[in-house]
């Protein structure tokens, strides 16, 4: 698996700057009391960063990617052991060993998806050398599944457990029964992101920025049909499928959300809240979502490019019955 892949799968889970959960905070604690460590974390790699999930021990939720041990760790599905960082080749000029906090022992378990995706590593830390047996070895390799059995669950449940909008795994599984009937329902597709979330995190805390998604979430449903249904697939990227939905009226729905969401009002951010969009529609002989979402998706990457606040399609838009709307055709 490439690192492309890698970290579509990491999209997937919809767990990064997520606030601290009881069930990893309990994995975690229960690993400080074996091992002794002063420092427990569950670390994940996107592109830029290692971001922890759970950070016992640790005042940061996140470092540059370039400084993380467990960039070593997804090398392979065995726990990684470095008894003493200053004397090992891979670690003794990092900036973790050379300053804050002085790592100076480590040993992470890798956390690996089914479909063997290295997300990033369950590990424990210490500021003095240490030695680490294959009996730790095998305690830690289980607790690091358990972490990825409590991924798992988020990641399968019908709803998303911040916002409430269907799971993934409930979109696409919506998706499979409205293209299984003998003679499926003309369907649309939108795809979604909020502009500059990162940017709301960042200045008004990931708080705020929860309250952002769940509150664009019920602007949404007072706009959708009944059988509509609205989804978040990670992070700040929702879709919405539109059974019986023509190419006009999904980019009729379309311009409708875009509008509810520029106009709503969130009172824990200052200024106005806006989405880019992407609309296509499913095409006949197509079997499954991927192909129908990644035309939405590179639709909505157009509209990010085009100034953002404003919907994309995968076809000639009807300018003519949406005037004044911010749609481009791609």
């Amino acid at each position: 698996m490439d690192e492309a892949e890698r970290l579509s799968v990491l999209e997937q889970y919809g767990i990064l700057d997520t606030p601290h959960e009881e069930p990893f905070e309990r994995i975690a604690a229960l690993a400080r009391l074996i091992f002794d460590t002063p420092i427990v974390l569950i670390s994940l790699l996107d592109d830029r960063r290692q971001w922890f999930k759970t950070n016992i021990g640790l005042d940061v939720r996140e470092t540059p990617r370039e400084q993380a041990f467990c960039n070593e760790t997804i090398r392979s599905d065995d726990v990684l052991v470095i008894q003493d960082a200053v004397h090992d080749i891979r670690t003794a000029r990092n900036p973790l060993v050379t300053g804050t906090p002085h790592i100076r022992f480590y040993a992470g378990a890798p956390l690996v998806t089914p479909e063997k995706a290295r997300l990033g590593s369950f590990c424990v830390i210490d500021r003095e050398p240490r030695p680490f047996d294959d009996r730790q070895k095998a305690i830690l390799q289980s607790l690091a599944s358990l972490v990825m059995k409590e991924m798992e669950l988020r990641r399968q449940t019908d709803q998303d457990w911040l916002t409430g909008a269907a799971s993934r795994s409930a979109f696409q599984a919506n998706f499979a029964r409205l293209i299984g009937h003998k003679q499926p329902p003309s369907i649309g597709l939108i795809s979604f992101d909020i502009d500059h979330f990162k940017r709301i995190n960042d200045r008004f805390g990931h708080l705020a920025g929860d309250r952002v998604l769940i509150g664009v979430v019920d602007v949404c449903r007072t706009v959708l049909r009944d059988g509509d249904v609205i989804s978040r697939l990670g992070g700040e990227e929702f879709a919405v499928v539109l059974p019986g939905a023509t190419a006009d009226s999904t980019l009729a729905i379309a311009e409708r959300l875009r509008l509810a969401i520029e106009a709503s009002r969130h009172p824990d951010i200052e200024g106005p809240v806006t989405a880019s969009f992407g609309v296509t529609m499913l095409q006949g002989n197509e079997q499954g979502l991927s192909d129908a979402l990644r035309r939405a998706d590179e639709a909505l990457y157009q509209s990010k490019a085009s100034g953002r606040n404003r919907i994309s399609c995968s076809w000639a838009p009807p300018v003519t019955k949406l005037t004044g709307s911010k749609i481009t055709g791609t």
